[in-house]
């Protein structure tokens, strides 16, 4: 294999990648147990530096030309998905950990898998570019209001301390990124091939972690959580394309919507609960299963919304 193919063979590969970890992790968790958890955050942080070295102020253009859609895919994100994790919890009775994990999962701001299976599925990638860098915007506000709103009467919430959180893993990498991008634009046009490699193999580590030093807790309750995270995710998908068909919104854009919808940061869950509710350990669980089950999901979603749109 060319040494310039072995990057785009990776990033091309998460889905594998991931599982493999996720089985390695789980059935041998000393192969990640000499990591710490507190490496989770800083290594999240690499992967929204990553996301911002891609970026170009141009990116965001969608936002101003295209207003309607972008409202409609960001209420769909932060109105869908939080209800759905709730009820889902409601519905499946789940223990005050996991419920707090699962609602972590459906707080949080779309994911930057979401680029690259919409672009598979042959959606308006600029459009699914602009709302993941506007419900990023979003989420250091909307995601612990949420998490207050949904999960504040049986754990304690520190929004203030979850707002400070996110700006520092998420904001502030991608803002350094298209900083870097901007002014030193030969650099970057020089590490971008590999930046998809560095990201898939950061995002495994971030599972690898989690799960090993939670492996006892997945396999006890495994098969309730994973009901509730396959459950969050294909109605995340379902709901963001029904609601998009329904306020007239092209193919191409409903593919979008539905993939933005579904696919969710859940790095940056398992970082906010093993920072902010590191008492409750479970809370982790949802996000490291949804890591692996939403890139999966999503290039079944790819192929379908593809064929659909034909």
């Amino acid at each position: 294999m060319n040494i310039i193919k072995i990057p785009n063979w990776i990033a091309s590969h998460i889905t594998l990648i991931v599982i493999a970890v996720t089985a390695i992790a789980l059935f041998v968790p000393s192969s990640f147990l000499w990591i710490s958890p507190k490496a989770i955050t800083p290594m999240l942080g690499v992967v929204m530096f990553g996301m911002g070295l891609t970026l170009k102020p141009s990116d965001f253009k969608p936002v101003l030309m295209h207003p309607k859609e972008i409202m409609i895919g960001e209420l769909a994100q932060f109105i869908i998905m939080p209800l759905v994790a709730w009820g889902l919890c409601s519905l499946l009775n789940l223990p005050p950990e996991l419920a707090l994990g699962v609602i972590l999962v459906g707080c949080c701001p779309g994911g930057t898998a979401s680029n690259v299976i919409c672009y598979i599925a042959k959606g308006d990638v600029a459009l699914s570019v602009a709302m993941t860098g506007v419900s990023t915007l979003l989420a250091p506000f909307a995601t612990p209001a949420l998490v207050l709103l949904l999960a504040g009467k049986t754990v304690e919430v520190d929004i203030v301390g979850m707002f400070i959180s996110i700006v520092q893993v998420v904001i502030l990498p991608i803002i350094a990124g298209l900083f870097i991008n901007h002014h030193f634009k030969n650099f970057t046009q020089k590490i971008t091939p590999y930046l998809p490699m560095f990201s898939t193999l950061a995002i495994a580590a971030i599972i690898g972690i989690i799960v090993s030093h939670n492996a006892q807790n997945i396999i006890g309750c495994s098969m309730l959580v994973a009901v509730a995270v396959i459950l969050h995710n294909i109605l995340g998908l379902s709901l963001g394309y029904v609601a998009s068909m329904l306020m007239g919104l092209p193919p191409e854009k409903r593919t979008s919507i539905s993939i933005e919808v579904g696919m969710q940061n859940s790095g940056l869950a398992t970082s906010l609960a093993t920072t902010h509710f590191a008492m409750y350990p479970l809370a982790a669980v949802p996000g490291a299963i949804f890591s692996v089950w939403h890139n999966f999901s999503g290039s079944i979603a790819a192929q379908i919304l593809k064929k659909w749109n034909k």
